[in-house]
Formats: structure tokens, sequence, C-alpha cells
């Protein structure tokens, strides 16, 4: 049987980091369902702590998502969830970005103007990539 699965990044801000890689993507932002989270805070199942305000929009605190713009058929969900402590070794697993025409240059440099880290040039035989951290140090590679 073959599973559905989504990719879980852990993130000191995960509204702020799923802003910043819908950016990086082009993806969208999940909405928050404010009507939702107030029924389950009017209903005792959720309490202020488990919210926050994010961009004048009253989410979960725990997390935040992104979707591709053609949906999850297209791309597994990324989920950005809050955890306490920072990221202290290289991750063992990252997304590598493949651009298809745009220029890896130019993404780069957008990249690192909007908050990534460049750490090095990789190559293998013909094949180039810039890998970058996100601004939480999470590593990514960009490629054709």
């Amino acid at each position: 049987m073959a599973y559905v699965f989504q990719v879980t990044i852990d993130s000191a801000q995960p509204h702020v980091l799923a802003d910043w890689w819908a950016d990086a993507l082009g993806w969208a932002v999940e909405p928050s369902d404010e009507a939702f989270i107030g029924e389950m805070l009017a209903q005792g199942h959720a309490t202020e702590d488990d919210t926050t305000t994010h961009n004048g929009t009253l989410v979960w605190k725990e997390g935040a998502a992104i979707v591709h713009p053609g949906g999850t058929d297209r791309a597994p969900r990324v989920l950005f969830q809050l955890v306490p402590e920072p990221k202290s070794v290289k991750n063992r697993v990252h997304l590598d970005i493949r651009i298809g025409s745009d220029g890896v240059d130019a993404v780069v440099e957008r990249l690192v103007a909007s908050g990534a880290t460049f750490r090095h040039n990789g190559r293998q035989g013909p094949h180039t990539w810039v890998t970058l951290d996100d601004p939480e140090g999470n590593e990514l590679c960009i490629s054709q």
C-alpha cells in the first residue's frame, strides 16, 4: 500500500518561517480558519495559550503549513511546527529546490536578500547546485 505524507520542519517561529518558504517556493500559506479556532476556544477544547495572532489573523500557535498552488496532488504539504529547542546540528534531510528555467543566481540572490544564508556551491559531474540555510538554519539546495 502506498502512503501519503507531509514534510514537517521544526521551527522556533512557524508562521514566520511558513511565510518565508511560501515566498521562496511560490506556494501559498494555508489560510487560518478563525471561526473554527473561535469555536474550539468557546467549547473549551483550546485555550488562548494555544493561539497567537500572525499578520492580524488568529492562528494556532503550534504551526503553519504551506501548499503547492496546484494542491497536494502536485506536492506534499509542508508543515512548520513549533519546537522549544533551537536547531543544533546539520539536517539529515533537506529540500532540493529545482527552479527550472529561472536563473539560479537570481533565485539565490532573492532568497539571501529575504533572510537565507549562503553556505556553498556544489557540483557532481555536470550537475551544480547552491546550498543555503533558511532563516532558522535549515539547509536547502537550489538547482535547475
